[in-house]
């Protein structure tokens, strides 16, 4: 391919939804195949990739109340929803021909490797697509802060969020047709305007940190490869927007 990747290691988070496709839960087997394609594609370019997934297809820590579960055993369920989702992405991406590493933040020893930052810097090295689960291992704490720590532990260039929609909008674009997106704006602004596309704790370790945020959609033909080739995908939060 002639396409010239923007960088050389990225941290992606996959939200369980993405996973479900058409579905109403769990997941779908043709969209699980080509998210994987398109990971491998991008891989193909020469870029490192980690991966963050999320449970949301299969349960999320905040509809614990619903069910009269107490948030901190909801959201360990969530975090064990993730772990299925990572199993099954693995299967996916190695049947593509990648190399992978399952990590859970959770000690689940017969399945997944511990989170060792050195080893899985060495895994990136190797050319091995790693895959995080189990958010950050901790209760009260998104999927969305478990990739925003994830990526500045291994020195990712920045974290890649594919969502359901094509960016960040001044309204929820699903409910508001005079929504406005924003091709660039600035994790400051993100946080005063009470933007919900990305949870603010991790919007603030990412500004903290100086980590680029770019949020695209999932939903879009070739999305995926196309927010490391092309600076029109999606919106780009930043230090100056």
């Amino acid at each position: 391919m002639d396409d010239i990747p923007q960088y050389k290691r990225i941290v992606l988070k996959l939200s369980g939804e993405a996973l479900k496709g058409s579905n109403t839960f769990g997941i779908s087997e043709e969209t699980i195949t080509s998210i994987s394609k398109q990971i491998k594609s991008v891989h193909d370019l020469g870029i490192q990739i980690a991966i963050v997934t999320g449970g949301g297809n299969f349960f999320r820590g905040g509809r614990g109340d619903n069910l009269g579960i107490g948030r901190t055993s909801a959201d360990y369920m969530g975090m064990l929803a993730t772990i299925i989702n990572g199993i099954a992405l693995q299967d996916a991406l190695e049947k593509t021909g990648l190399i992978t590493r399952l990590i859970s933040a959770l000690e689940i020893k017969s399945i997944a490797e511990p989170f060792i930052r050195r080893r899985i810097i060495r895994h990136l090295e190797k050319d091995r697509v790693v895959i995080f689960s189990a958010g950050t291992g901790s209760p009260f704490f998104s999927t969305d802060t478990a990739a925003a720590l994830r990526a500045i532990e291994i020195k990712a260039d920045i974290l890649l969020k594919a969502t359901m929609v094509d960016g960040v909008f001044s309204h929820d674009p699903i409910k508001n047709n005079d929504a406005v997106k924003f091709k660039r704006i600035s994790y400051s602004e993100v946080l005063s305007k009470e933007l919900k596309v990305l949870d603010s704790t991790a919007v603030s370790l990412c500004k903290e940190n100086d980590l680029n945020i770019k949020i695209f959609n999932i939903n879009k033909k070739n999305n995926i490869y196309n927010s490391v080739v092309k600076k029109d995908i999606g919106t780009l939060i930043s230090k100056g927007g």
